[in-house]
C-alpha cells in the first residue's frame, strides 16, 4: 500500500499543476502547457516547439522557432479546449485572454471540473494497480484475512485521496466564480 502514495500524492500534484494554468486574474504561461502540437508527425507539447511568454497581463504569445509550425501552433492553441483563439504574427502568436465573463467562467469551471475527474480516474487506476499486486501476493501464500486488511487501507488511503481531489476543484470553482 505504502507503494501507492507516491503515485497518488502524484495524481495530487499534477492535478494542482493543472489548477495553476486556469489562473482568473492574469495571464499565466501554465496555461498552455496542456496545449499539444502537431509538429513533425507526432504530437508535441507547446513548450518544445516555441517559447511562451507573458507580454501583457490579458496576452500571452509564442514565439515558434520553426517558421513552419505556426498554423500547427495556432491549431493546437484552438483545439485544446481553452476557449483561447490565437493570431500568428510572422513567427510570433499571439494568445489574447478573453475578459471573464460569465460563460468565460462557466467554461473555466468546466475545465477544473474535466481536470478533477482526469486526476480521479487516475486515482481509480492506481487503485486497481493496488488491488491486482494484492491479489496476487494473495496467490503467492498472503492469508486471506491479510488481504482483506490490505484491500481496506488501499480503500481508505484512496477515499482520502478522492476526497483530497473533489476539495481542490471545489476551490478551484470558487475561485473562478469569485473573481
Amino acid at each position: 500500500m505504502s507503494a501507492l502514495t507516491p503515485r497518488l500524492e502524484g495524481a495530487i500534484a499534477s492535478l494542482k499543476h493543472e489548477f495553476m494554468g486556469l489562473r482568473t486574474g492574469r495571464a499565466s504561461t501554465a496555461l498552455l502547457e496542456p496545449v499539444m502540437v502537431d509538429a513533425y508527425g507526432s504530437k508535441m507539447p507547446l513548450n518544445q516547439v516555441g517559447t511562451v511568454s507573458v507580454a501583457e497581463a490579458r496576452l500571452l504569445t509564442v514565439n515558434v522557432w520553426d517558421k513552419s509550425m505556426v498554423a500547427a501552433v495556432e491549431k493546437g492553441i484552438r483545439d485544446a479546449g481553452l476557449g483561447l483563439n490565437p493570431a500568428a504574427d510572422g513567427q510570433l502568436v499571439r494568445v489574447p485572454l478573453p475578459e471573464l465573463n460569465e460563460q468565460r467562467r462557466q467554461e473555466l469551471v468546466k475545465l477544473a471540473r474535466k481536470y478533477a475527474e482526469d486526476s480521479k480516474i487516475a486515482v481509480r487506476n492506481i487503485r486497481r494497480d493496488g488491488m491486482d499486486a494484492i491479489k496476487k501476493d494473495k496467490d503467492e501464500g498472503l492469508g486471506e484475512d491479510d488481504a482483506k486488511r490490505e484491500m481496506e487501507k488501499v480503500e481508505k488511503e484512496i477515499e482520502t485521496f478522492i476526497k483530497q481531489i473533489d476539495d481542490l476543484a471545489v476551490a478551484k470553482e470558487k475561485d473562478i466564480l469569485t473573481v
